[in-house]
Order: structure tokens, then C-alpha cells, then sequence
């Protein structure tokens, strides 16, 4: 498994843990990150989304989807983004704000490990390490 479909495989098991915690212990989550208390459907709603979510992430790890790994490094920062406008305007508690950092985290592990694959795809190497017969010591 490349180092990029292990950061991508490494963050869809830490989502998976995080639906399954908001479906089965939602408060208990929310309390831990001092958030108020969700008596309504809509938490577990969001655990199951997250859940499949983590799913998939795994699933194209193992498939070494390589393009789906790119558009996570694009997708996982927006969060951030989105999470800061809602603590901005008032909608969520700056806790929030811990969740979009561990997706910048993330984002910038599958970046960093795409990023030095495609260094190692492009070195090129002398003939004579490739085909022997451009050996010039033989």
C-alpha cells in the first residue's frame, strides 16, 4: 500500500470511529469536545453520513484510487473553512474549529505522501541501472 492510500485508509478508520460515536454515544462525543447536547435525530443522521463516508475513504484506499486521494486534499481544508464561518457567525462553538484542523491534518498528510510518490515516479536513472547492457564496466 502506497504511503498516500495509507493516509486516506488512516483517516476513513478515524471517520468511521467518528460516525459510529455519533450514532451509538452522540452525547458523550459532543460533551468531550464541550458542544451542547443533541436530543434530536439529526446527530446520528450526520454519524451514519460520516460513517459511509470513512467507508469509502477505506474502500479506495485499498483500491489505490489515486484521483479520489487528490480530491480529498482539496475537499478535507474546506471543512475547516466551513467550520470557521459557522463559529464566526455564531452557529457552533469554537470546538468545531478541532475537527476541521484534524481534516487539514489530513489533507496535508495525503498531500505530502502524493506529492513525494510523484517525486519517486519522475527521477530518472542512469540506462545502466535499468538495462545492463549499458553497463559501461562490463
Amino acid at each position: 500500500m502506497s504511503k498516500s492510500a495509507f493516509s486516506v485508509q488512516a483517516f476513513g478508520v478515524y471517520i468511521i470511529a467518528l460516525g459510529l460515536g455519533l450514532v451509538f454515544v452522540p452525547n458523550l462525543l459532543l460533551g468531550l469536545f464541550r458542544m451542547p447536547a443533541a436530543n434530536e435525530v439529526w446527530i446520528r443522521v450526520l454519524g451514519v453520513v460520516v460513517m459511509n463516508i470513512g467507508i469509502l475513504y477505506v474502500v479506495a484506499a485499498r483500491a489505490n484510487a489515486v484521483p479520489v486521494f487528490r480530491a480529498t486534499v482539496y475537499g478535507r481544508p474546506a471543512v475547516l473553512a466551513w467550520f470557521a464561518a459557522f463559529v464566526l457567525l455564531g452557529l457552533a462553538p469554537p470546538m468545531l474549529l478541532l475537527f476541521g484542523a484534524v481534516e487539514v491534518a489530513g489533507a496535508l498528510w495525503t498531500w505530502w505522501a502524493l506529492r513525494a510518490e510523484q517525486r519517486a515516479s519522475q527521477r530518472v536513472y542512469p540506462a545502466s541501472r535499468i538495462d545492463p547492457r549499458y553497463d559501461t564496466k562490463m
